[in-house]
């Protein structure tokens, strides 16, 4: 059974601020969307509003013409209309099961029907390519993995509308096909989706249809094989796109290490791993989910045990046990997972931006005139969107969160910058404002390291790409060297 919406002038306020002004446009059955939009544009209010996470201030949702308004998502869901959201929606500490019924737990008489929802998780897992014993807990599970199983559990409704933000932000390639494929399906089976991903490849590529929203507003909407992926981008922001990457830094020869690893193996991630970054290098690294990458650094700024190996930080040989021993070490390390390990985001702008460097402001008593000056600077530098300076961190966009995090991770100066996944789930333009950022990094003379599953952005951004595969650094490419066709054949052992 197919499902039509419309929006007509749909209005949303969260206090005195207005998001999303005056809203209309319709979604037909059978039909892949993409929503496209910078951080901020009202993409994702609008899609909760849709889905039963919020309530419309203003103007009407029509489903099938009838006006509707759910009280809940579980409302929305029984009508069919599933939100799979971009910031993982799961509990830790429950089963992959556990986690997939929640809320719709299926029963025999008065007891829950154990073996029937571990054989229907373990069948939506297999649609999504996820192949894990449906009884292993959440927490042992890899970001990715996560992003899966949110896609199953959205397989185990019946879904007539669903709507995917930034699905892929964490997937491999191959999962990212076996994505594709699954959405072909449900497209043909007559399911609508709404895309919103910052990935415009991708949206070329899946989508009919693009809609695009800026600063609250319905701008346009168009056929996308009417679209060029710059003519996107350029309706996204409501300018032209420059290029997205500035010029690399020069790297002189002869500039010194800054940052040196020799040996280095985390039990059951990664072994043996030997790699220098000197002085004003932007150092790349890729790989598949899994390959390693994210756990080894967790183990050499003290995240995790360093089983083995020797680290250095401009010649000198350091025993990082801990965060704060590889801050005083001036090594910093931004997480992919912003919201789990990089902000606090129920605590204020400033308090997350001064929490590593408190001592700056303990006169012994918390200096907050200097806190506030402080936050002012980085709002200003790192180009940080927010109405309210005295807001929390959560009422910001995704794009203007992870400036933010930025921010904060570099406001201790460190001299060696490991950032992962740092344009996961951001749009365009705060993309590019983050690749200068990193390039300014660089130019300052400190040895910045990219984690990251976008090859175009390594490729774009880096003097050097190192790729690992299942825990092992397999080369290490420079400039000249740089495709996707290398790196790729590097990661999946093809080459």
């Amino acid at each position: 059974m197919t499902l039509a919406v419309r929006f007509e002038a749909v209005e949303k306020q969260f206090g005195p601020v207005r998001v999303l002004h005056g809203v209309s446009f319709d979604l037909a059955p059978g039909r892949i969307y993409g929503l496209l939009g910078e951080n901020g544009a009202g993409k994702s209010t609008l899609m909760k509003i849709l889905a039963g996470y919020e309530r419309a201030s203003a103007g009407d949702v029509l489903i099938d013409g009838k006006p509707a308004a759910f009280a809940s998502s579980r409302d929305a869901e029984r009508a069919g209309i599933v939100l799979i959201h971009q910031e993982l929606n799961l509990a830790d500490h429950l089963s992959i099961t556990q986690n997939m019924f929640l809320g719709h737990e299926l029963r025999k008489g008065i007891f829950l029907d154990e073996p029937a929802m571990r054989e229907d998780a373990r069948a939506a897992l297999g649609e999504v390519g996820l192949h894990k014993n449906p009884d292993t807990k959440v927490r042992e599970l890899i970001v990715a993995e996560k992003q899966l199983v949110e896609i199953a559990k959205a397989m185990l409704r019946d879904t007539r509308l669903l709507i995917m933000d930034e699905p892929t932000a964490t997937l491999t390639p191959s999962e990212t096909q076996r994505l594709f494929a699954l959405m072909a399906r449900l497209k043909d089976a007559g399911t609508t989706i709404v895309y919103i991903s910052h990935k415009l490849d991708e949206v070329e590529r899946v989508t009919d249809e693009v809609i695009v929203m800026r600063d609250g507003r319905f701008v346009a909407r168009a056929p996308t094989a009417d679209l060029t992926r710059r003519e996107m981008a350029n309706l996204m922001v409501g300018r032209e796109v420059s290029d997205m990457f500035p010029e690399k830094p020069a790297l002189a020869s002869n500039a010194p290490l800054a940052f040196q690893v020799d040996g280095a193996s985390v039990p059951g991630w990664a072994e043996g791993v030997s790699f220098s970054v000197r002085q004003g290098e932007v150092f790349g690294f890729a790989g598949l989910v899994g390959a390693g990458r994210t756990e080894l650094f967790e183990a050499l700024v003290g995240l995790r045990p360093l089983a083995a190996g020797r680290v250095s930080i401009e010649g000198e040989t350091v025993r990082l046990r801990n965060p704060r021993d590889a801050m005083r070490h001036g090594i910093t390390y931004l997480s992919e997972d912003r919201k789990g390990r990089g902000l606090h985001v129920d605590m204020t702008l400033k308090d997350n931006l001064t929490m590593m460097t408190l001592e700056r402001y303990a006169h012994p008593l918390i200096d907050t005139h200097a806190e506030r000056d402080a936050l002012t600077l980085a709002v200003k530098d790192f180009g940080i969107r927010t109405g309210n300076m005295r807001s929390r961190a959560r009422m910001l966009s995704g794009g203007n969160q992870q400036k933010l995090a930025l921010a904060k991770f570099l406001h201790p100066d460190p001299r060696v910058v490991v950032l992962d996944e740092p344009t996961r789930g951001v749009d365009v333009g705060a993309k590019r404002d983050i690749y200068f950022l990193i390039h300014r990094l660089a130019a300052e003379g400190r040895a910045v390291i990219v984690i990251s599953s976008e090859l175009i952005e390594l490729i774009g951004l880096c003097h050097r790409v190192a790729v690992m595969r299942a825990g092992e650094l397999v080369a290490t490419l420079g400039m000249d060297l740089l495709t996707e066709e290398r790196l790729i054949a590097h990661a999946t052992g093809t080459h």
